[in-house]
């Protein structure tokens, strides 16, 4: 129980209320000890008025009213003559005096502090002021015994009382903490527990339910937390169920390509000239699509592996592009624009950097066509002092908001109805692997410009 919240707020509540409890004790019992030394004071002034009010008194009858009194003898101050009244033998010789009226509180509070420490009986004096006009001045001499004892009787009534006091407070306060904390914190760790048990159970996902405001705060972001790493964790199982998929698939898809390549190669026979000139451009992209199939789809069954730079010609690369997606746009409305200079050398990984430019020149002409009407892609590239930049511009419809949204998210940044996303996902890996990164660099109802930007100092093996 010690080491639990509750029962640590337990121990320091009655701590606490201890602690204020002796704040209170000690001016309380300062307050208690000048009680009593007035008490005495108009004990002694009552017993004075005896032998005021008769010009005799016995010794007898002198004993018994300084007995009731508790002092030993009573000094009156009156019209400027101070008189001894009453008077009996002193046991030990004054110790302090000490002068009540309009005394400082500090003072009260040491002098009380200081009886409380002294256990040996002392003889004090103290001077008062007497009630009812009873004269200018009033002084007894007193023994400190029963002081003391009467101050240790008040202060341990005033323990107990303090015990007591703490005991409830703390009670109470631990069945507050337990009802409006304790409780919905083991709510939320019990929670936490269970859909640590389950993650991908998205009934685990915590119900926010505390009245209090911290502890409700706590619970909302608790459950955006666990919300998105639900989702991720799906999003991996999906991934990991897709790359599963094109393992089994790209091993049969290779076969089958790798035997269209063979029928191809007899085409470059033929004497027709529109198939000796599309030829070769289909035995290259039954190449692509064989090693496409060896290294497996990007988020199908590893990574993508490191790019092999070399030194090429961008306008190549650009002008396969556009031809193989001029054939697959048919007779559509889409026209491609190629401005890039024949003199201008980038360094990069070929097959991937054709893939990045295929997948935004794709893109850009699924959204033309979805649009229904007329449009143009255009590639340009240029070089500055530090960087390639390569851009795909297109006038098609512009993203929608959540495409923006979750641009490079696999299965979420799809812009066109049926896609998966995984295009730009894999784009931007690609350029990432160069030291580059793929940007939306414009995105309206006008068009859409997808850049690249390929540092000229990034790293890799050079061929």
């Amino acid at each position: 129980m010690l080491n639990s919240l509750s029962g640590r707020f337990l121990i320091l509540t009655v701590i606490f209320v201890m602690l204020a409890e002796i704040l209170i004790f000690v001016p309380s019992i300062a307050r208690f000890r000048e009680d009593f030394l007035t008490n005495r004071l108009e004990r002694a002034q009552i017993a004075s008025l005896v032998l005021l009010a008769e010009d005799e008194v016995n010794a007898d009858l002198q004993e018994e009213l300084l007995k009731n009194a508790g002092v030993f003898n009573v000094v009156l101050r009156r019209d400027e003559a101070r008189q001894l009244v009453l008077s009996s033998p002193v046991p030990k010789p004054v110790a302090a005096t000490f002068d009540l009226r309009e005394a400082p509180a500090l003072a009260l509070i040491r002098d009380a502090l200081r009886r409380m420490a002294t256990p040996e009986p002392e003889v004090i004096r103290v001077i008062g002021q007497p009630v009812r006009m009873g004269g200018l001045l009033i002084e007894i001499t007193l023994e400190t015994g029963d002081l003391r004892a009467a101050m240790i009787d008040y202060g341990l009534r005033i323990l107990w009382l303090s015990l007591v006091i703490s005991v409830i407070t703390a009670l109470l306060l631990f069945w507050a903490v337990q009802c409006f904390i304790v409780r919905p914190i083991k709510r939320v760790v019990g929670n936490m527990q269970a859909y640590a048990a389950a993650p991908e159970d998205a009934r685990q996902v915590i119900e926010p339910s505390a009245a209090i405001r911290d502890l409700r705060e706590a619970e909302e972001t608790l459950q955006s937390l666990q919300t998105q790493l639900t989702g991720a964790l799906r999003q991996k199982e999906h991934l990991a169920q897709l790359g599963g998929a094109v393992a089994k698939v790209s091993h049969d898809l290779r076969n089958i390509l790798t035997s269209a390549q063979l029928f191809t190669d007899r085409l470059g026979l033929s004497e027709d000239p529109r198939v000796k000139r599309m030829a070769p451009k289909l035995v290259k992209s039954l190449t692509r699509a064989v090693h496409l199939c060896e290294a497996t789809l990007a988020y199908g069954k590893a990574e993508e592996p490191g790019p092999t730079l070399a030194r090429l010609r961008l306008a190549d690369i650009v002008a396969d592009v556009i031809d193989s997606e001029r054939l697959s746009a048919g007779e559509a409305d889409v026209t491609f624009t190629q401005e890039v200079s024949g003199d201008l050398v980038l360094r990069a990984d070929a097959e991937q950097l054709q893939r990045v430019i295929a997948n935004l020149v794709r893109n850009a002409r699924q959204a033309i066509l979805n649009s229904g009407a007329a449009g143009e892609i255009t590639v340009q590239a240029c070089e500055d002092g530090g960087a390639w930049i390569i851009e795909v511009h297109d006038t098609g419809p512009g993203l929608p908001p959540k495409a923006r949204a979750h641009l490079f998210e696999p299965f979420r940044g799809g812009a066109t109805k049926g896609g998966t996303g995984l295009g730009l996902t894999i784009a931007a890996e690609l350029v990432r692997g160069h030291g580059g990164t793929l940007s939306l660099a414009d995105s309206d109802a006008t068009g859409t410009v997808f850049r690249i930007t390929l540092p000229k100092g990034n790293l890799g093996h050079t061929q």
